[in-house]
């Protein structure tokens, strides 16, 4: 249980991190900072405790339920191959926070940098630990929308934004693919365990659908891992800050997609397939990435290029898919973060401490910088792969592989040809590197006096770099027990363990690598002048770019498509758009039922009640009234429509629902008092004055009241099939008898709201809230035009009275209410979950007080005095909504599982309590802030429209005279 806890605290530090950090002062740099390390901190040393039952074979797993009736469950497990690679991310984060607080200005946002750092940390905890396959998608997909939010932190510059846009577009696409990928390999499996899937190997292959399976899934970790032709996103995210690159790029990001391979090369692989699929991508990318890296000028640019290198190299080792492979492609993701996370925070500093990045104009830095220069020669030389850093071992022993015969084919013939290739191209890229940005002559015209960083901005570098040392020296003490603990997590228990050391002999391998280091140092001593000053890219290949075609096919999809669909059926008019949604709608529907819809065998009625016809007569005649007089008088429309909203609340109440029909009548206030504020903003109807345009009007109008009968019928239809045929359960029945027992309310209606359907109602706030934002954010923008901006004041010719005077209500009937509605809120709020009321209606009605407020008085004078802060209300209402079903998860229990029992107050006895009143109370929240938001935006157009006035109106200046 211990255990069990301390994962999913592990998976919930980053996101506290994240919040923690963004209520920090922008001011307060180190703060974020210090916070932010801390908690990762704290994740290490639980990482610690855990060391022990890892060692010892274990499978360590936590589970909070989610939808258990759907195999939802937000399910934790780790293994010795997770618990590796999730404390090398929290090694190397805390590393990036130390460099992050002296790379950073005090100009920036840094509050947002470490919140959006911290909160991609926990995405990618939790993808490293999902014991769900579906939400491991979820986490998957997460870190993709978070390393937009980084990568475009300097929104201000235009590479950022591009950058930034074209890594979620990538990533984001391969994520779908993955989601569908995972969606039919758990119906394969009957099950989306992890667990169950990965010991499902057997069944997946025999699959008819194992190529389609085996194709989503790696597009997903091609997409992700930048491997070709998918590898053009990475080198536009190195717009972000230099931390975060470093740290994308190094432990996380782009090592996911790797991971997932690994991960799944028991289930997956084993095929040939796989084997040319995986291996070939690979080897492809590690030839030219290699290649390309070569001939970058840029020193971000050129680590990004051997970043999708060495990324090809561990995709090709889990392509390769023996044992030694696999162990192997562990051993180098391990060392590629170290010492890319070192070579990327050199660059930083270079970048920092010189003004620039460009490799043209940088050059003898070890006269200034003899620190930061020893560093970079070490870190660049376990790139290279020279003997006795880490980089080397991992290396060989890719080549070992390489060598090793699989299944004769020809790309099993080739491999030790391309990966000696590419080993000398490494080679020669980590020898111009050093060569051009340390010796020859002092720099001429930096942008800055190049001199070595803060200490403790230079530490991170240092430790990475030692690390690179003591593994390459003592690869069998060091990593060699955990690397061995790791592939026997993923290859299985009897897996014989495997001695890492430095020498093993003049074997093969040897042979390749010193062949390597010979040929990629004579390639750049021979073509160093002529690649300095050449252009950023092999001959032919800088001309023809992966990022060229993806952006003119982006430019297609995005904007030449869109333009002919728009020629077709755009229009200016929000009527035909609606038209056309509705009957796509009605097509879909309808194709779906046609056959399957059946009344029941004996159609049920009810006694004929000429009050209530009556009532129904009259509702139609309003919406009918609405339609038809909407081109004419909307004021008119308006009201009765209306009318409508009102006999619909007549008939809730008729048929015994009075919670239903409080809430309609609240909403009806609210929203036919926002549509007459609006009004005012609209244009002028066209006049269709022509002849020819009268027939084609009253055919679309006609055209326009079938669709609304079909569209009517249809749903009246279905919704008596569902009340009626007997093959399907009444749920309302159901809800009816339990109400009460099991969720301690004996108000059936808000029983389901708040606890039976929580999660629904969780869903439906949250897109309030979304409508909230979007109304006053769009109303921020919109200026509206001159003639059409008078109040309804100003129109009545009564500029000097409050608006309640204009529409003959008297002011102080509304200012004296507004006690009496908070009164009226507090009372249908905690009577709610007995009898009609609850959070909506409660906040509905709070809303229609201050609104009451801003129709008796003036703008500025209400506002002066009301302080309401409506994004606060709302996000407030959120979080207490969402921690309530948090909270469920410390006892055992689902998202939003209620309890409920009584409790004994003095003088009053027992009284029912039960969590789903904290959950209202969030839904009140919600409500309040969200409709109040709308309200000011409105209120802000007519106060903004009242400043024009009075600039126009005010006696001009001498100087303007």
């Amino acid at each position: 249980m211990i255990e069990e806890n301390l994962l999913l605290i592990l998976v919930g530090l980053p996101f506290a991190a994240a919040i923690a950090a963004s209520t920090v002062r922008a001011s307060a740099h180190g703060a974020a900072a210090l916070v932010s390390g801390l908690l990762l901190a704290a994740g290490l040393a639980i990482l610690a405790v855990l060391h022990a039952p890892i060692s010892e074979g274990q499978v360590l797993r936590g589970t909070l339920r989610w939808v258990p009736t759907l195999g939802l469950d937000l399910g934790f497990r780790m293994d010795a191959f997770v618990w590796m690679f999730v404390t090398l991310v929290f090694a190397i984060g805390i590393l990036v926070l130390i460099y992050a607080r002296y790379y950073l200005s005090k100009a920036d946002p840094v509050p947002r940098f470490y919140a959006f750092l911290m909160a991609f940390t926990g995405a990618m905890v939790g993808m490293l630990m999902s014991g769900n396959i579906l939400m491991l998608v979820v986490f998957w997909e997460l870190t993709s929308i978070l390393s937009f939010l980084l990568i475009g932190y300097w929104h201000q510059k235009q590479a950022a934004r591009d950058g930034a846009r074209m890594a979620l577009i990538v990533t984001g696409l391969g994520g779908l693919c993955l989601l569908v990928a995972m969606l039919i390999l758990g119906q394969i499996v009957g099950s989306y365990d992890l667990d169950r899937v990965l010991a499902a190997g057997d069944i997946v292959r025999a699959d008819p659908l194992y190529p389609l399976v085996l194709g989503l899934f790696l597009l997903g970790c091609f997409t992700k891992s930048a491997q070709m032709p998918f590898h053009f996103w990475l080198p536009g995210a190195m717009a972000a800050p230099t931390p975060v690159s470093a740290f994308l790029h190094s432990a996380t990001m782009v090592k996911a997609g790797v991971f997932l391979l690994v991960r799944f090369s028991p289930v997956l692989g084993q095929t040939d397939l796989w084997f040319f699929a995986v291996v070939g991508t690979g080897m492809v990318t590690l030839v030219l990435g290699s290649l390309i890296a070569l001939f970058r000028h840029d020193l971000k640019g050129l680590l990004a290029y051997s970043t999708i290198s060495h990324l090809g190299l561990i995709t090709a080792l889990t392509g390769i898919g023996s044992n030694a492979a696999i162990l192997a492609a562990m051993f180098h993701i391990v060392n590629h973060a170290v010492f890319k996370a070192s070579l990327f925070m050199t660059a930083g500093i270079i970048d920092h401490e010189t003004g620039t990045r460009d490799m043209r104009k940088l050059s003898g830095l070890i006269r200034y910088m003899p620190i930061t220069g020893a560093l970079a020669i070490v870190a660049s030389a376990a790139m290279a792969g020279v003997p006795l850093l880490n980089g080397f071992i991992s290396k060989e022993m890719f080549f070992a592989e390489a060598a090793d015969w699989h299944n004769g084919s020809w790309l099993d013939d080739s491999l030790p040809y391309f990966a000696t290739l590419a080993g000398a191209f490494a080679v020669a890229y980590s020898v111009r590197f050093i060569a051009t940005v340390f010796f020859g002559p002092a720099p001429q015209d930096l942008p800055k006096e190049p001199h070595e960083p803060p200490a403790l901005m230079r530490l991170p570098v240092q430790l990475l770099v030692l690390v690179c040392l003591v593994v390459g020296i003592l690869p069998g003490l060091t990593l060699g027990p955990t690397l061995n603990l790791a592939a026997q997590s993923v290859l299985g228990a009897d897996l014989p363990y495997k001695d890492i050391a430095v020498w093993h002999g003049f074997n093969t391998p040897l042979v390749m690598s010193l062949i390597a280091l010979g040929v990629g140092v004579i390639m750049y001593g021979v073509l160093g002048r002529w690649i300095a000053e050449g252009p950023e890219g092999p001959p032919l290949m800088h001309r023809v770019r992966a990022q060229r075609v993806f952006e003119k096919l982006l430019l297609a999809l995005t904007w030449r498509f869109p333009r002919v669909v728009h020629r077709i059926f755009g229009t200016e008019r929000l009527q035909p758009q609606i038209r056309l949604i509705v009957l796509l709608t009605i097509l879909a529907g309808g194709a779906t039922l046609w056959g399957v819809l059946q009344l029941a065998p004996q159609l049920r009625t009810t006694p004929f009640n000429p009050a209530f016809a009556l009532l129904w007569a009259v509702g139609g005649v309003c919406a009918v009234g609405a339609a038809w007089l909407a081109k004419y008088h909307r004021f008119a429309s308006v009201v009765l429509l209306g009318g409508a909203g009102v006999v619909t609340c007549m008939t809730f109440a008729w048929a015994s629902a009075p919670d239903l029909a409080v809430t309609q009548l609240l909403v009806e206030i609210v929203t036919t008092v926002l549509l007459l504020l609006g009004l005012r903003w609209m244009p002028k109807r066209r006049e269709e004055i022509a002849a020819d345009k009268l027939l084609p009007a009253r055919i679309r109008r006609g055209g326009d009241a079938v669709i609304a009968m079909v569209g009517g019928a249809g749903l009246a239809a279905i919704a008596y099939v569902m009340m009626t045929w007997p093959l399907f359960p009444n749920v309302g029945d159901w809800f009816l008898r339990n109400a009460y027992y099991e969720g301690a309310g004996t108000n059936a209606v808000n029983v389901i709201l708040v606890d039976f359907r929580a999660f629904d109602t969780f869903g439906e706030i949250t897109v309030l809230a979304i409508v909230g934002i979007t109304v006053f954010a769009l109303l921020r923008r919109f200026r509206p035009a001159p003639e059409s901006t008078m109040s309804i004041r100003e129109k009545a010719g009564l500029e000097d009275r409050s608006l309640a005077d204009a529409l003959l209500v008297p002011s102080v009937i509304m200012r004296w209410m507004f006690p009496v509605m908070i009164v009226l809120a507090a009372y249908l709020f905690f009577r709610g979950h007995d009898l009609p009321g609850g959070g909506f209606a409660a906040g509905v009605t709070i809303s229609v007080a201050i609104l009451m407020q801003y129709l008796a008085h003036d703008v500025r004078w209400v506002e002066d005095r009301l302080t309401v802060l409506p994004v606060r209300w709302m996000g407030f209402g959120l979080l207490i909504a969402g921690a309530t079903g948090v909270g469920a998860f410390l006892f055992g229990y689902p998202f939003l599982t209620m309890y409920a029992r009584y409790m004994t107050l003095p003088l009053i006895g027992e009284v029912p309590a039960a969590t789903a009143l904290i959950f209202d109370a969030g839904v009140f929240s919600l409500v309040v802030g969200a409709t109040v938001l709308m309200l000011i935006a409105v209120a802000h157009q007519s106060l903004r429209r009242a400043r024009m006035r009075e600039r126009i109106s005010a006696p001009a200046s001498e100087e303007e005279a």
